[in-house]
């Protein structure tokens, strides 16, 4: 399913945060950006609903419906969590709560579940739509994804790319990074939905539904997840060296790589 992704997406994808009070703080009294904790965020979006589906939606526990409810609380409850600790509305966190929400209403009046490999399928379709689209913007979503000032050091970038007339020519590498990220979304579109057509054949508003719900959660995460992160990590390497090969930077000129402390002497360590 698609939470896990979009939760992760989340933290990842900062630029998506709607909230833009802190735009306008001085650099030195910005808070520090929260770590992403994916331990929780693996039980509250994958382990958690997957159990209560699979083991607690029988007559003698929760029963199918109010098992739908309790299980889909969990990962709509880490969105709303994320909302208070972040204080500000997350593009992809929203998305999430949004597709749950959508699942649950499709079980909770027992639609058709070929409408749950609809959504499942519909969602990264339309981010890969979305991604060819804005290529031809002046603001393409490879920069929201990779190009941004929370993973890379942009100015110190651009600067170089300057330098060595080399924007033009990493402009055309953002591009052939827009497409493998389109073409990574094409794929989870596909993958979600032969995974929903698989898995979901009993009627909604059963235990059995629910079991086979929980099994698609779970499966979603080696299935689609991780080849999608895979996917996206191999993208970054690709923008990186051609960074590297247009402004000879190095890693740490380029990535925002934590420092550590110069406040400490050398022989302070030594008494």
């Amino acid at each position: 399913m698609l939470h896990f992704l979009l939760a992760f997406c989340a933290r990842w994808h900062c630029p998506f945060n709607l909230d833009c009070d802190d735009k306008n703080m001085p650099q030195d009294v910005k808070p520090a950006p929260k770590k992403e904790n994916m331990l929780l965020n693996l039980l509250l979006n994958i382990a958690i609903p997957t159990i209560i589906l699979m083991k607690l939606s029988g007559p003698e526990h929760l029963g199918p419906k109010l098992g739908v409810v309790v299980a889909l609380a969990f990962p709509i409850g880490y969105g709303v969590m994320d909302y208070f600790r972040e204080h500000k509305v997350n593009f992809f966190s929203a998305l999430g709560v949004v597709s749950i929400l959508l699942t649950g209403g499709i079980a909770l009046f027992e639609l058709d579940p070929k409408y749950i490999a609809i959504k499942e399928a519909a969602i990264p379709g339309a981010f890969a739509i979305a991604t060819l689209i804005s290529i031809m913007t002046p603001y393409p979503l490879v920069k929201a994804f990779l190009y941004n000032d929370k993973v890379m050091q942009i100015k110190r970038v651009d600067k170089a790319l300057a330098e060595h007339n080399s924007e033009q020519a990493f402009q055309k590498s953002l591009v052939v990074a827009s497409f493998i990220i389109a073409g990574s979304f094409v794929m989870s579109s596909i993958l979600n939905y032969i995974l929903a057509k698989w898995i979901l054949v009993s009627p909604p508003g059963t235990e059995e539904f629910n079991a086979e719900l929980g099994r698609m959660t779970a499966l979603s995460y080696p299935i689609i997840a991780v080849p999608s992160l895979i996917v996206l990590l191999l993208t970054m390497y690709f923008v990186y060296k051609r960074i590297t090969g247009l402004t000879g930077l190095k890693f740490e000129e380029i990535f925002n790589v934590a420092e550590e402390d110069d406040t400490k002497s050398p022989s302070s360590t030594s008494n």
